[in-house]
């Protein structure tokens, strides 16, 4: 037994016990927050467990007695369970481990997959069976305006600044089950995109095209993930075409928001800083729930902090007209629909139909995913706008300067901290010092069993033997095309440095709030990933030259370095150092 690390961590899976940070580490790339995973966690356990069942999968003998099996903290981190999502390659007609790991994962470390009593079912192949049927003939997927619409009711009957403390918590504490069944169906919606990416890779691949399967599978338009990063290119053309923007931009981003008077009324008399400012609220208004950590409730979005969005349209503003993402997606397009006949030529009759349905599946389930990921999001930001109103609150009445900080606590904990946060001051400073140094630490990618000792672990910012010229790092195939230019590490989206045009993105990890700044570089490396990530969904849709799963790229490339990348192999290489 070992030692509990994180007060919020969770015992991992007996019968299960691969874990994996891959595709959840994208979602909740920091340490959790107490108060975040005890409303929510174990509701997305549930939902993920109601969206197998929906999916076809569980056996009786599945979950037994665990009240922790599909997710888990440990050591502050958010993790995967590896070992039951590969049932669906175990259990699912024409599946494999390999292809779930690839599609979930990328490249990692997880110990092969050994055959057990009970892992093979026929039931559930029967019912996975019946539901890739379904999927396959499907044309939409409606219950996803019905989540919208739920979203829709919850920002109504969410209690504003004048309710009473009690009020607040309610609202906060209810959402859990609402939380559950969003969940639910976002996860369905994954699982059920798999199938026709499944059987695209497995057609194209008999076809003898498995190389066009980037392209078969990129530019298919509506993203909803992909919209926030396309609008702030507008806006950074706006800024690029005018002499009075680009000079307030010149200055830096600190306290842009100030000189433009972001908040407030525009003089007459420049009509382009007006557009940019009516243009740039609507951004707010429409995105403002999106940004970095945005699973995580204790964190500012773009609506919060505005200044994110605004160093990320300076980075774009820089860039030329080849990097407009509507040209790159009438081009994506082209070069789909090419790949497309390429591919049905080389099938027989009954293939082709195949490939054909499962083309408009894999499209359909993959615009399903994204949407209904920003849907959660939205429902997200409803409940951390009330959390921040009872943070902010607590604050004034002698909490943290920080009103995150409270949600180093417990909910119970945080109920007595509401009334009198003075007796909590040095509980909190003792958690936020512990996540502080979690923080600076990679945790392990994969674990069987028990997670590795704090010992163990890699420090965040390290020296690393970089590679030299020459060296070519392979990664898994993200968006195809390729594009040379200068590597630009770069460690958190909100600080882009000096990635400018000519430049190539070199990035931990991905979430939303590091889209934009794809639309800046020639191309995005990425140390993990998978097909599934949302690096490789998003550039697909704008575009962007992505490699992913591209192991400790951040910590081998140099900076500076001038390299090359293929989207379509997956090939990363140096060709000058720095």
């Amino acid at each position: 037994m070992t030692e509990t690390i994180w007060m919020a961590d969770n015992p991992p899976s007996r019968k299960w016990p691969i874990y994996t940070r891959g595709n959840v580490g994208e979602v909740f790339p920091e340490p959790v927050r107490p108060l975040t995973w005890e409303l929510v966690g174990h509701q997305a356990e549930l939902g993920w467990r109601d969206a197998y069942r929906d999916f076809g999968l569980v056996d009786r003998d599945d979950f037994g007695d665990e009240d922790w099996i599909v997710l888990g903290i440990f050591g502050s981190y958010c993790y995967l369970n590896a070992s039951y999502i590969r049932m669906v390659g175990v259990r699912a007609p024409g599946g494999s481990v390999e292809a779930m790991d690839l599609q979930f994962f990328g490249e990692s470390e997880a110990p092969p997959y050994v055959p057990r009593k009970g892992d093979k079912s026929l039931g559930a192949t029967l019912r996975l069976t019946r539901q890739v049927l379904k999927v396959l003939g499907a044309r939409e997927i409606p219950e996803l305006e019905e989540d919208k619409r739920l979203v829709e009711h919850l920002a109504a009957e969410a209690p504003g600044s004048e309710a009473t403390d009690e009020e607040l918590l309610d609202f906060f504490v209810a959402y859990g089950p609402r939380f559950r069944e969003l969940f639910r169906r976002h996860i369905l919606t994954t699982f059920r995109g798999t199938v026709g990416a499944g059987l695209v890779t497995d057609l194209a691949t008999k076809a003898g095209h498995e190389d066009k399967l980037t392209t078969l599978l990129g530019g298919i338009g509506q993203v909803e993930s992909a919209l926030p990063a396309q609008t702030l290119w507008r806006l950074g053309r706006r800024v690029a075409a005018s002499p009075a923007l680009t000079s307030a931009f010149d200055a830096g981003v600190a306290g842009l928001a100030e000189r433009l008077d972001l908040g407030g009324e525009t003089p007459p008399g420049d009509p382009q800083v007006a557009a940019f400012k009516r243009d740039f609220a609507e951004f707010l208004d429409r995105f403002g729930s999106r940004g970095p950590n945005e699973w995580e409730l204790a964190t500012d979005t773009w609506g919060l902090r505005p200044e994110m969005a605004l160093a990320a349209i300076d980075r774009m503003r820089l860039a030329d007209e080849s990097h407009d993402p509507g040209a790159r997606l009438s081009s994506l397009e082209s070069r789909r629909r090419e790949a497309t006949e390429e591919v049905r030529r080389a099938l027989n009759r009954f293939d082709r139909f195949q490939f054909d349905r499962a083309l408009r599946s894999a499209t359909l389930f993959s615009q399903g995913r994204e949407r209904s990921k920003t849907t959660v999001i939205r429902a997200h930001h409803v409940v951390r706008l009330v959390l921040l109103e009872l943070c902010r609150r607590a604050s004034e009445r002698g909490g943290p300067p920080d009103p995150w900080d409270g949600t180093f606590l417990n909910i119970e904990e945080f109920r007595s901290y509401l009334d009198d946060p003075a007796p909590f001051l040095e509980r909190i400073a003792e958690r936020r010092a512990k996540a502080e140094k979690l923080a600076s630490l990679v945790p392990p990618f994969v674990f069987e069993g028990q997670q590795p000792p704090l010992s163990e672990w890699t420090p965040r910012r390290r020296d690393r033997d970089q590679v030299a010229a020459g060296t070519t790092l392979q990664g898994i195939p993200g968006c195809p095309g390729t594009a040379t230019g200068r590597a630009r590490v770069v460690m958190d989206a909100s600080d882009p440095g000096a990635l400018g045009p000519g430049d190539v993105l070199v990035a931990p990890i991905t979430d939303p709030s590091w889209t934009p700044l794809f639309l800046a570089a020639e191309a995005v490396v990425v140390d993990v990933g998978a097909v599934m990530s949302h690096a490789v969904i998003v550039s697909r849709e704008l575009g962007i030259p992505c490699v992913v799963s591209v192991t400790d790229a951040t910590a081998t490339i140099p900076d500076g370095a001038l390299v090359s990348v293929d989207g379509a192999t997956g090939r990363v290489t140096v060709l000058e150092e720095p």
